[in-house]
């Protein structure tokens, strides 16, 4: 047979491939690989540690969120333990950074922080009653690693008053269905206009 034709052939059959796997399969692998949706819905809270890579130096941070909406960032920084993002279940706190005190967000940030309250446990949970629409872009390799690029549009946020976009790429595992990178545009601050991005490794088996 000729060497084009099989390429060619080749070519096809991955396409194929790619296509058969639905993005919802997608997810429900997700979900089945991680414990199942039944325990993921039974989850009363969650705790989360990161680093995040500031100029070239790491900074740790630790997340916890609450089933009921309440949750809280604290990082350490240079010895010392910032919180942001605290959320009480009516009011949304941060750290002034120049004086060091709490203070209550803006309407506008408590309003878009509110919007994600129901992503908890994890935004791809019950997507559709949520309003979220998914896709799945294709294939895409992150530093070796096969993954499926999806892309989640979850309900819009308000910038200044207008509504803007609020959508976030997803990289799965191509092997274990388990995303390993996020990527979000940032739409406020200094950093507006840049891509945030988040990965995620070492999954472990946990008890629930």
């Amino acid at each position: 047979m000729n060497r084009n034709l099989i390429t060619l052939l080749f070519l096809l059959m991955s396409t194929l491939l790619v296509q058969a796997q639905t993005v919802d399969e997608i997810i429900a692998n997700y979900f089945e690989n991680t414990g199942g949706v039944e325990k993921w819905q039974a989850l009363q809270g969650i705790k989360m540690t990161a680093k995040v890579n500031q100029g070239g130096m790491e900074i740790p941070l630790e997340i916890v969120q609450l089933k009921d909406g309440r949750q809280m960032t604290a990082i350490n920084f240079q010895g010392k333990e910032i919180k942001q993002g605290v959320y009480d279940g009516t009011t949304l706190w941060s750290t002034n950074f120049q004086t060091m005190k709490g203070e209550k967000s803006d309407a506008e940030s408590t309003e878009n922080f509110k919007l994600d309250i129901g992503d908890f446990p994890d935004p791809f949970l019950n997507y559709k009653a949520k309003g979220y629409t998914v896709e799945l872009l294709g294939k895409e390799s992150i530093e070796g690693t096969e993954t499926f690029k999806v892309k989640l549009t979850k309900k819009p946020v308000k910038i200044d008053g207008k509504p803007t976009d609020n959508i976030v790429y997803y990289y799965f595992d191509a092997e274990n269905f388990v995303p390993i990178m996020q990527e979000q545009e940032v739409n406020s601050g200094p950093a507006k206009g840049m891509v945030s991005q988040s990965t995620m490794s070492d999954y472990q088996e946990a008890m629930v």
